[in-house]
């Protein structure tokens, strides 16, 4: 199989999570996945094969170069974004694009178009798999585990390319935040490892954001309308109250680079309780410190106003893994060195997001994150070339080849 036969068959999967149900995996769908592939690790002969009840599958291609030679690891994840359905995927792979809009989905008037996703420019002449509109793809991160199964199984048909173990994981609810709580890093055994989880061609990140979820919640009072003058007290009007009092330009849609943000990301309310969801984020850990401090600010002003209406919970999910891979950059420097290698020109940029290589590099596993080749993750218009991801599985083969000769 190649990498997109791979890519195509595990899209079919809804392995959709779900911070909801307090399960992990978050979705029975996962689990699925993660025993199919199972069964195809199992068939190409890897060994040390290991699947728990959370859902964390993990391998090893033992090396053939000797002692002395380090660990490796590379590491993706099962879930899909919860942003979208994952149900009922259906891809379509266009030849040799010509760099006109793609009509996603007639019907509905779905069009992936180069005047609002300029970057499609970028791959004239490349095949590009995109979805029907009504799903999105899973490059992010099916891309990924199809890259290093690619990449494993070309190093097992070329015994004649000299590499040290290699160890692999697959690892559920990432995209909740939750991919690295159960990971078991001194069972996993590799000295550092790459999550092939990053956005297009040449992305190398090991810098990204600081992470938190908050919750606002408000309290109201509901009394017939009619006669609710100094009664009634509206939760849905307090709750957008406190959301236009944060700046309006620090939002995902106004910010790139190293730019922080707030981001509303769902509103459940009725006159008598309203919740906001937020998640926070910013690369500098003083100003995500104060972007928290923020919320509890605009809480006690709401308060003061409205006495006890809001509360307030704040969680960290993860933070930048800067500060754990500059002790280690050789690691780096080993990936840029395998991307040059296989024509890739190295982009290193920092992550507007996160991945489980920023929880693990805490944890003990230095991981920064590659390339998967896919862009617009997380919607309709998520599209992945097939070169990037053929691009992605050379890296890694290079990757092992660069760690055995030392």
């Amino acid at each position: 199989m190649t990498v997109v036969d791979r890519f195509l068959e595990y899209v079919k999967f809804d392995t959709q999570s779900d911070e909801l149900t307090n399960l992990t995996p978050s979705t029975p769908g996962q689990m699925i996945f993660a025993e199919h592939l199972k069964n195809e690790l199992e068939a190409m002969g890897l060994k040390n094969i290991s699947l728990d009840d959370n859902g964390y599958l993990m391998a090893t291609l033992p090396g053939n170069a000797g002692a002395d030679i380090p660990t490796v690891g590379f590491i993706a994840h099962l879930d899909t974004s919860p942003d979208m359905s994952g149900r009922h995927v259906t891809p379509r792979i266009v030849e040799n694009y010509d760099g006109n809009p793609i009509t996603l989905n007639a019907a509905n008037g779905i069009v992936l178009s180069p005047d609002e996703f300029p970057e499609l420019l970028h791959y004239n002449g490349q095949d590009l798999i995109v979805t029907d509109g009504n799903t999105l793809l899973g490059a992010d991160d099916k891309a990924g585990i199809a890259e290093i199964i690619s990449a494993v199984d070309f190093l097992i048909k070329h015994p004649e390319i000299k590499h040290g173990d290699i160890r692999i994981a697959f690892t559920p609810d990432e995209e909740i935040g939750q991919g690295a709580d159960n990971f078991d890093v001194e069972r996993f055994g590799a000295d550092w490892a790459y999550t092939m989880d990053g956005g297009e061609i040449g992305e190398l990140e090991y810098e990204n954001f600081n992470a938190a979820v908050a919750r606002v919640t408000f309290t109201g009072r509901n009394v017939h309308p009619g006669y609710a003058k100094h009664k009634m007290i509206n939760s849905i009007r307090i709750a957008n109250q406190f959301a236009i009092m944060l700046p309006r330009w620090e939002t995902p849609e106004h910010t790139e680079g190293y730019e922080g943000f707030y981001h509303l990301t769902s509103i459940q309310g009725t006159v008598e309780q309203t919740t906001l969801t937020y998640i926070i984020r910013d690369h500098d850990r003083d100003r995500f410190e104060r972007r928290k401090k923020e919320f509890e600010h605009l809480t006690r002003k709401i308060n003061h106003e409205f006495p006890g209406v809001a509360s307030l919970e704040i969680k960290d999910q993860y933070y930048n893994m800067r500060e754990k891979i500059e002790p280690v950059k050789h690691i780096v420097d080993i990936a840029i060195e395998a991307m040059k290698k296989a024509d890739v020109e190295p982009k290193v940029v920092p992550i507007r997001g996160g991945t489980d290589g920023a929880r693990l590099s805490f944890m003990g596993l230095p991981c920064p994150n590659i390339f998967a080749g896919g862009l617009n993750f997380h919607g309709r218009y998520e599209f992945v070339p097939v070169q990037s991801m053929e691009k992605a599985t050379q890296v890694i083969v290079e990757i092992a080849k660069i760690v055995a000769k030392g």
